[in-house]
């Protein structure tokens, strides 16, 4: 019976699958598994499916590190950066080439004993460590991307004074949107106007003196009956006294006798910045159009809560139709000055630096034969020389901390290759074990299995372990790949004339 599902036609017509045969997916291997090994009179009565499955993995990521054949690589022409980004299953390179242009690949040479690229520390001027950073995460939702404002901290004052959709202050297209209609007139008082709203946000600034401020405004235009929009935003602690009460944002009625609303005027902007400008921006243009300000240095020491308050106003509205106006808001931005808990990196670090603008001195042989590997610029200048540095390839090392491999100046431009080794759990695709290690799968997985369940004879457990170590030896043979006409080629060069 065949067990070849594919015609030769079929393969020989796909090119994605050339050379596959040799491989089983880890999927077969814990179905075949389960068949074979697990069941009554079997060495494995009982086990689950997940079990099964983890140790797999675990076993086929182990014989990744040392049985199986490297076969990932990945190439690169190196970036002016002098830096190429580990792979995302990585962990550990076999070899690091540059190719020329013969398409052979010179060896290159690391120097993580001699150089590294370390954590820089932040430092002051007197060289003490500076745990100050810029910080922007203060404010919630400030792009107005999520349209629950009461989820993301915001409250706003309620429209009031038309139905439908009118008037309203909400979010949409990820922004803040006022909605403004006439006001029609309140017990004493003939006045028609806007009604006045806000928006606002507490922040925790215990840990901050300055704060910076930036945010995206649309001013309504103006129209028969109603004038152009202003909308301010900046900072407030919303204990400005007014005669009659306390401001409280949520009132919008700006004509009542009492308590009016005060969200049309500056004064409700009750901090400054360190130059005495009062701590907001207006936009006012009646452009219809987005303009982007900003606020530098709001004083807030001696503060522990302030808010961000946004107000919206319609100058001048007297017409009573349905008709609205519309002031908007976009990607309101709070920076600050904040304390960091931990150490805060300085840029990059001087020994990188140094070591990328430093121009290596080049061994460049004219003509260069690959028979022979006498270098003519250096004849008889070798005396003294140390032999791990005596080669004009190139050299890098690896920064694991930051997942990238630097490189030496000379090699900008070059084509750079990896071989690197993976644990092999990557895509369905990826996670295959060869033929020659198929064994070594099966065995590791039942010792796996065997040794974390209770109740098994010690003796059974040993006996496994034993059978493991003899397939992973078997496989590490198997796929060593030694051919005998290579070693003879090899030891060909035995007689070669070494000394003289």
């Amino acid at each position: 019976m065949g067990i070849l599902e594919q015609s030769q036609y079929s393969y020989y017509n796909d090119p994605t699958d050339f050379g596959n045969y040799q491989f089983t997916s880890l999927d077969d291997v814990i179905n075949q598994f389960m068949v074979v090994y697990v069941g009554e009179e079997k060495i494995i009565n009982k086990v689950s499916r997940t079990d099964v499955q983890f140790h797999a993995m675990r076993s086929l990521a182990e014989l990744s590190f040392d049985t199986f054949k490297s076969i990932k690589s990945q190439e690169i022409e190196l970036p002016p950066s002098l830096t190429m980004v580990l792979p995302h299953d990585y962990v550990n390179y076999t070899k690091i080439s540059s190719v020329d242009g013969s398409g052979i690949k010179h060896p290159l040479y690391p120097t993580l004993s001699k150089t590294s690229n370390p954590f820089k520390i932040k430092q002051q001027d007197d060289k003490s460590y500076d745990f100050i950073v810029p910080s922007d995460t203060l404010l919630n939702n400030g792009d107005f991307s999520n349209n629950k404002l009461a989820a993301t901290g915001w409250n706003k004052s309620t429209p009031i004074g038309a139905s439908g959709d009118n008037i309203s202050v909400n979010t949409a297209s990820g922004q803040l949107v006022f909605k403004h209609s006439s006001n029609a007139p309140v017990p004493n008082s003939s006045a028609k106007t806007s009604r006045a709203y806000a928006v606002w946000q507490s922040i925790d600034v215990s840990q901050v003196d300055l704060l910076d401020l930036s945010a995206v405004g649309i001013s309504a235009a103006s129209a028969t009956g109603k004038g152009v929009g202003t909308v301010r935003v900046g900072i407030s602690t919303l204990s400005f006294p007014n005669t009659n009460q306390p401001y409280n944002p949520a009132i919008s009625n700006p004509n009542k006798t009492i308590n009016p609303s005060l969200n049309n005027i500056d004064d409700v902007f009750d901090l400054f910045t360190t130059n005495g400008t009062r701590s907001l921006v207006t936009f006012n243009d009646g452009l219809n159009t987005a303009s982007t300000k900003t606020l530098t240095d709001v004083d807030v020491s001696g503060q522990t809560e302030v808010y961000v308050l946004i107000t919206s106003f319609i100058e001048d509205f007297t017409d009573t139709t349905l008709d609205h106006s519309e002031n908007k808001v976009d990607d309101i931005v709070i920076t600050c000055d904040a304390i960091s808990t931990v150490l805060v990196e300085g840029g990059e670090s001087t020994t990188w630096s140094n070591y990328k603008t430093n121009q290596p001195s080049e061994n460049t042989q004219h003509d260069y034969d690959y028979d022979d590997h006498v270098f003519e610029a250096n004849v008889g200048r070798r005396y003294g020389i140390e032999p791990s540095h005596a080669q004009d390839n190139g050299s890098y090392y690896v920064d694991n901390l930051r997942g990238k491999i630097h490189f030496s100046s000379n090699l900008s431009g070059k084509t750079i290759v990896l071989d690197y080794i993976s644990d092999s759990l990557g895509t369905d695709a990826e996670m295959q074990v060869h033929k020659f290690a198929e064994e070594a799968m099966y065995k590791s997985i039942i010792y796996a299995v065997l040794s974390t369940k209770s109740n098994i004879p010690e003796y059974i457990v040993r006996r496994y372990k034993k059978e493991r170590f003899a397939a992973i030896r078997s496989a590490k043979l198997r796929l060593s790949n030694i051919k005998l006409e290579e070693i003879t080629q090899i030891f060909r060069g035995k007689s070669k004339q070494i000394k003289h």
